[in-house]
């Protein structure tokens, strides 16, 4: 340690003759004798006030590296204390230091102090409600730098909770092998065939809904009053006098707040509304905050405002087709979080892009089409609502503050009010039947396995069953049912294929003529906690490029070709070069004078005058 302290001590004094100099070496040697500093506590007494004084007194010229030595150290010293278990005691004492830093009138602490906490935070060293509420404290800070760091921070995702999608569990909704079953083991036509189809969409679709939702922005729900804190930023946007990137973020923010927590804020709307314009520089993202701020919760008329004014000024013929694209994919955002917002007027005249010669435009309209036929079909005219399904029938959208609790498990009436096993029955249920199915189904032993399954037959006899039954009473049976027993698993799996059923199977009484609309699989995908900047700028058709882009790409493309230019080859290498050679290397004023000395008899008349 000495000779360590002694060599340290003699590359102070070189560096304080040459302070911007980078020092690797000394660098090392700061880290490692403040790593044991409290095991020599006197012979390191002046060590903290050297490093303070080194700083003070150089921090101008310092080399960035040797000042962010310090830096380091600070967290990682903090993530060994807790690296075992949280240091509750040390932790407290460290961060009320850091709390009174980010309240230093010294920008450069603040920003060190803030930057110190973001990291410990994404560390998972100090994750708790605590440090995040003090990071707000930030977001109102003076200084442009401190202001956009915390922003980020809020803004960020967290990497470590990203889950593959092939974790959902498999008892949540049916699997494809079970819809193979029930459409595939009797005759083959293309009827059933088209309805497998449809099924494996319905299924997709179902999985998607149900997969569980992950927080990728744990900092914003770790907010103590995030009604006072946004509302406090929006006063700070109206007022906000720095560049427009960051009055984007404070307005992402705000509206992400809002989103997430449901929060009342109805003079960010307005304030939205102004930006609103296909001129108005990063519009797409400026929709999309629109629509992150959007929810049930919101009074429609606020909503209805937004509405109208994105499609006055994106939804028209006197726009390109990629901006009414734009708008009419606002609008299907926003409604899907705010249903009650759209007008039945509105409705009628946005569906009718349905048949634009722009397809970009006219399968935008076409998905706004498709989100109400599941909202509520009602709103559509007779001619856009398709194929009518006892899914299609159920659907309405709630009245403003309406709450939709049930006290029974929808689709339960499929069920029988007593089970099996009480009516004495064998551990088949309902029909289903023994089926024994090789290749795949063979288990590791090579033994067959008993695929218990309904047949069509019954399986068709039990929906009509259900179908003729009145609303009220296929509530009170599946209120029945719900109430008078546990169900098993497999209830549980007859009741999910029932429900998928419905959104397959035509209403009793309707005419089933009306064409579905075919629909891109990316449009069916779930909306996740927050929106994607895709979904406002998703084009179906890519639009043609320009000369510029077309020109480039034929460029590169040339780039491994050879040059067609024949090269002449010496038969002697090493032979001199030729006089016709030579005169390509000579003065150009020389050869035209020679030219010129040569040729003097030989002109015509008109060049001689």
């Amino acid at each position: 340690f000495l000779q360590q302290y002694h060599h340290y001590q003699s590359h102070v004094e070189i560096f304080t003759f040459q302070p911007d100099k980078p020092s690797k070496e000394l660098a090392e040697l700061v880290m490692f004798l403040a790593q044991v500093a409290h095991c020599y506590p006197e012979h390191m007494a002046s060590f903290p006030q050297q490093l303070k004084e080194l700083l003070s007194y150089h921090h101008t010229v310092l080399d960035a590296d040797l000042r962010m030595t310090l830096y380091t150290h600070i967290v990682s010293d903090i993530k060994n204390v807790n690296a075992k278990h949280k240091n509750n005691k040390v932790n407290t004492t460290l961060q009320n230091f850091m709390y009174t830093m980010l309240r230093d009138s010294n920008p450069t602490a603040a920003k060190i102090s803030l930057d110190v906490m973001i990291e410990l935070y994404r560390r998972n060293i100090w994750n708790d409600a605590k440090t995040v509420n003090v990071i707000t404290t930030a977001c109102f800070s003076k200084v442009t730098k401190v202001l956009v760091a915390s922003l980020k921070f809020f803004l960020g995702r967290d990497e470590d909770e990203k889950q593959d999608s092939d974790s959902e569990s498999e008892d949540d909704v049916p699997t494809a092998r079970d819809l193979m079953v029930r459409y595939a083991t009797n005759k083959k036509t293309t009827k059933r065939k088209k309805k497998l189809e449809k099924a494996m969409k319905v299924l997709k679709k179902q999985k998607k809904k149900n997969k569980p939702e992950v927080f990728n922005f744990s900092a914003i729900h770790l907010i103590h009053d995030p009604q006072d804190f946004a509302e406090k930023l929006l006063k700070q946007l109206e007022n906000c006098k720095e560049r427009f990137e960051v009055k984007m973020m404070l307005m992402d923010l705000i509206s992400r707040l809002v989103g997430i927590h449901e929060l009342f804020l109805f003079n960010f709307y307005p304030f939205v509304q102004r930006f609103l314009q296909p001129h108005q520089r990063e519009v797409t993202k400026i929709l999309l905050f629109a629509a992150q701020a959007s929810h049930q919760l919101v009074p429609p008329e606020i909503i209805q405002s937004v509405l109208m004014t994105i499609a006055n000024n994106f939804v028209t013929d006197k726009n390109s087709g990629e901006v009414m694209t734009v708008g009419i994919n606002a609008i299907k955002e926003i409604t899907a979080r705010c249903p009650l917002a759209m007008t039945e007027d509105l409705l009628q005249d946005l569906v009718q892009y349905k048949t634009h010669k722009n397809k970009n435009v006219m399968m935008s309209a076409k998905t706004l089409i498709h989100l109400f036929r599941s909202l509520n079909p009602e709103m559509l005219q007779k001619k856009f609502r398709g194929k009518p399904t006892e899914a299609s029938l159920e659907a309405r959208i709630h009245e403003y503050g309406e709450l939709d609790a049930k006290d029974y498990i929808p689709g339960a009436e499929v069920l029988d009010v007593e089970s099996q096993k009480e009516k004495g029955g064998t551990q088949e249920e309902d029909g289903w039947e023994s089926a024994s199915l090789s290749g795949e189904d063979d288990n590791e032993d090579g033994e067959w396995i008993d695929v218990h399954h309904s047949s069509d037959e019954e399986q068709q006899e039990i929906a009509e069953k259900v179908k003729s039954m009145p609303i009220e009473e296929r509530k009170a049976k599946a209120a029945a049912v719900s109430t008078s027993r546990l169900l098993t698993q497999e209830e549980f799996h007859k009741i999910r294929l029932a429900q998928l059923s419905k959104e397959l199977n035509s209403a009793p009484g309707k005419a089933a003529k009306r064409k579905n609309i075919e629909i891109d699989d990316e449009e069916e995908e779930s909306r996740g906690e927050l929106l994607s900047l895709r979904d406002i700028e998703h084009l179906h058709k890519k639009p043609k490029s320009d000369k510029e882009t077309r020109l480039a790409t034929a460029m590169a493309g040339k780039t491994d070709r050879k040059e067609f230019v024949k090269k002449k080859t010496r038969i002697n290498p090493f032979a001199s070069s030729s006089n016709k050679e030579k005169k390509k290397h000579k003065n150009f004023m020389m050869m035209r004078y020679s030219h010129s000395v040569r040729t003097k008899n030989k002109r015509s008349f008109r060049e001689k005058q």
